[in-house]
């Protein structure tokens, strides 16, 4: 393992970011396991959209993001995709489960 300073070489770079990459995918899919987890216990499809969670998550992602030096808009764009995604999954998996079906918004 090299800190960015040290590296010399884009081979150097490479490897670092190739590192990063195999350790993101670990952690994204130890969180799928709490979001398959997640959609066993809920119990209707429509609980798999919260709102406020979201708004709550992102403002985090974008708070600790910009600690770390990281673009807020950088981070919030990826998880925007996987909180998409992991609703998306939650709806399917509940409504196969239970038959129920998301309930229609309201005019």
């Amino acid at each position: 393992m090299r800190v960015a300073a040290d590296c010399t070489e884009k081979a150097h770079i490479r490897n670092e970011i190739d590192r990063l990459d195999r350790a993101l995918v670990a952690l994204f899919a130890e969180r799928q396991t709490y979001v398959r987890r997640m959609a066993e216990i809920k119990q209707h499809p429509d609980e798999a959209y919260d709102q406020h969670r979201i708004d709550t998550m992102l403002a985090d992602i974008r708070a600790r993001a910009a600690a770390l030096g990281l673009e807020p808009e950088q981070a919030e764009t990826v998880w925007r995709v996987l909180i998409d995604w992991n609703v998306a999954y939650e709806q399917r998996t509940i409504s196969a489960r239970t038959g129920l079906s998301l309930t229609p918004p309201q005019d």
